[in-house]
């Protein structure tokens, strides 16, 4: 461990007035004392930022913390000047003497943590300054900015790596609430740390009740809101846009709720002082675009409402994340209406602009600039000129292009708008070395994560289970307390009985026999429909002629009915327990928790179906000794069948359902009947319609070719 200034527990009821550490709080402070790098993947409420912010008391030296939004800066360095931490940041909403005057400051020794924005490495003055700091800690805050996988990507987060070798490789830790395995790799790999401990707590929050409502309609969105506001009083009320924002809030106000308005339309100064007003209490409710929030220190947000479905999964349990921070019961809902999702598409193509955009644009700055090769022009104005559609397109082509150090933007003297400068004017649009693919993957996999979203409302499972199970975590139990957990679906969410868990067993052993599996997964091969029939003994033609009938499955299920099974699969999928392939056939197969579950490693909390006898079933009429064999079914009898009721029915004119139900034609295309006394066996054949049209179908039956 290094020479510490301070002890850990000490630093932590001085500064911080606690007496222990929350869960995994402890490890990770040891470790960063052990002089580890470290990457820290902590829920949003389980007290990330101590985990940096105490070791930086304990130390020689500063700790710089990187932080990708001013707004978060400011309420982080309030807070650590409040408990009486010398703290500070450096960024460009300050003038250039104070930022010169903070870095002197910085270098004497006067601060202990100092928040810096990413491109701050980008300056020359400023690595020049940092040679004569000692620097005990580099903390990487929100590091899933740096990966192309995270919901949050900033290229300046990128070059970090680099900085880390400039600055003499300082250790460094990474944080964030929230990161797919891959998000990870991404982070030890751009950082490259070295030999660095990964701890990874668990992502569920027990205290937060999570739930997706379909909403139609507007009105049932604000009504909604009206009830939850009525109800829990202070929280969040997430939106997708500044005009849906100014909506909401004004909304609000007709009702007579305190509440503030944010987005990124806004000043600094009105950003600051709404979040401020927020912060403080002064305002019970915040309508808020989704950068508001990122290190928000207030812990009795007892709501947190999506008024539009996010752009990822990543990006909605970080904002649902901040109800509840102080581990009281929250609530979580999600108003879903699938229309919705054209603003995050429209979004998705906002940051993602196509090689053909980035083309197009260069080339008009080409065409345009003046003779010092600069152009003041806005967005707007560059949007018309290279008849650009979405115009949030140009912004991000312009990142591409100075990430390529082709062109710069500078300040315009006396205006907010920036302008735009051609570094290398010589470089033809057709020559300009921007990696195509990289746009098209990150594109990709920017519709992946909506698309996850999307999967997401549409599940039944078990909300917080779906979360974890798509941040890797292995076998999560369902929370109880998430809407689908609540809703009933027939009965309680339990444990089975011996005879339900053998029945499930059968069930998923079932689905793994008709499965394929591959290098750590099962990929699916058949339809659940498919399944079913096999594990109830179906002597269907498909079943026989794909020889699912050797199966050691097969027929194991045949005791319970064919609604029992079905049912029982709704609530295996529900459960997480079998998932269903997207494509153009849904094939299912086992989840790694439905195949721990197969092999009695672990319990299912899920709904039970309420097992039906057979014969209640069953297409022949009790008290009958059948001996028909069942062929399986034949949709080309089937049509047949059809079309021979059909013209009974309009002879008669009468429905065609008067004639014999579907079911009825279903049974007689399985069982097929060739004689009126097997006929009349049938479930739908009366004596009347045996004598008025039985005759009919059983000579259309013996004379069928197919």
């Amino acid at each position: 461990m290094a020479n510490l200034i301070k002890q850990p527990l000490d630093a932590l009821k001085e500064y911080f007035g606690f007496d222990g550490f929350l869960d995994a709080q402890d490890d990770v402070v040891q470790r960063i004392l052990s002089g580890s790098d470290g990457l820290v993947v902590m829920p949003t409420g389980g007290g990330k930022s101590l985990c940096y912010q105490l070791p930086a008391m304990c130390l020689e030296g500063v700790t710089l913390v990187v932080s990708p939004l001013i707004a978060l800066m400011k309420d982080q360095v309030d807070a650590l000047e409040a408990k009486g931490i010398p703290a500070t940041m450096i960024n460009s909403s300050l003038a250039h003497g104070d930022q010169m005057d903070r870095m002197s400051r910085m270098r004497r020794g006067e601060y202990k943590l100092v928040y810096i924005a990413p491109e701050r490495f980008r300056s020359a003055s400023f690595m020049r300054a940092m040679e004569d700091v000692d620097i005990a800690l580099l903390a990487v805050d929100e590091a899933h900015c740096l990966s192309q996988w995270g919901h949050d990507f900033r290229p300046d987060y990128m070059r970090l790596g680099d900085a880390l070798e400039r600055l003499g490789r300082p250790q460094c830790v990474a944080l964030t609430a929230t990161a797919t395995s891959v998000v990870r790799k991404d982070i030890l790999g751009v950082l490259k740390l070295r030999s660095p401990f990964e701890m990874v707590s668990g992502f569920a929050r027990p205290n937060l009740s999570l739930a997706i409502s379909a909403t139609e309609k507007h009105s049932m969105k604000y009504k909604r809101i009206r009830e939850i506001v009525d109800e829990h009083k202070t929280g969040i009320v997430y939106c997708a846009t500044r005009k849906r924002v100014d909506e909401v809030s004004e909304m609000l106000h007709d009702w007579g709720i305190s509440c503030i308005a944010y987005h990124g339309g806004m000043s600094d100064v009105e950003r600051d002082r709404t979040q401020t007003e927020f912060i403080t209490k002064r305002a019970d409710v915040a309508v808020a675009t989704n950068a508001f929030g990122m290190g928000i220190d207030r812990s009795d947000v007892r709501f947190v409402i999506h008024f539009e479905i996010p752009g990822s999964v990543e990006a909605y349990y970080q904002e649902a994340g901040r109800a509840g921070r102080d581990g009281e019961a929250s609530v979580c809902e999600l108003f879903f209406n699938y229309a919705d999702t054209r603003t995050q598409e429209f979004f998705i193509e906002g940051v993602n602009p196509s090689y053909s955009d980035v083309c197009g644009i260069y080339q008009f700055l080409l065409n345009s600039v003046n003779d010092d090769f600069e152009l003041r022009l806005t967005l707007d104005e560059i949007k018309e000129g290279a008849d650009i559609k979405n115009g949030m397109a140009v912004g991000s082509a312009l990142s591409v292009l100075a990430r390529n150090r082709l062109v710069e933007r500078f300040d315009i003297a006396g205006s907010r708008a920036k302008g735009t400068r051609l570094l290398q004017p010589n470089i033809l649009a057709s020559q300009i070395p921007v990696d195509r693919r990289a746009l098209e993957e990150k594109h990709e996999r920017d519709r992946e994560k909506l698309n996850s979203m999307i999967e997401m409302c549409y599940s039944r499972q078990c909300r917080q289970q779906w979360i974890m199970d798509y941040f890797g975590e292995e076998n999560p139990a369902p929370c109880g307390s998430c809407d689908v957990c609540q809703s009933q679906f027939g009965g309680d969410l339990r444990k089975g009985s011996e005879s339900e868990v053998l029945m499930l067993r059968k069930a998923l052993s079932g689905v793994a026999r008709m499965s394929r599996r591959t290098v750590g997964k099962w990929e699916g091969r058949f339809g659940r429909g498919k399944i079913v029939q096999m594990l109830m003994g179906s002597r269907s033609q498909d079943i026989l002629k794909n020889k699912l009938d050797t199966l050691t499955t097969y027929g194991m299920l045949k005791e319970c009915g064919t609604a029992t099974v079905n049912e029982l699969f709704k609530y295996m999928h529900d459960s997480g327990l079998i998932h269903t392939q997207k494509g153009e056939y849904p094939l299912v197969t086992l989840t790694p928790l439905g195949d721990s579950v197969m092999l009695g490693k672990s319990d299912a909390m899920m709904v039970w179906p309420s097992v039906r006898k057979p014969a209640d079933e069953s297409p022949v009429k009790p008290g009958y000794d059948v001996e028909i064999e069942e062929m399986g079914f034949d949709p080309g009898l089937y049509g047949a069948l059809k079309d021979l009721r059909a013209k009974i029915a309009k002879h008669q004119s009468v429905p065609p359902y008067v004639v014999f139900s579907n079911k009825t034609l279903e049974y007689f295309t399985r069982l097929r009947p060739t004689s009126m006394d097997a006929g009349v066996r049938i479930k739908g054949v009366g004596e009347a319609k045996a004598a008025q049209y039985l005759e009919h179908f059983v000579e259309l039956i013996k004379s069928y070719k197919g």
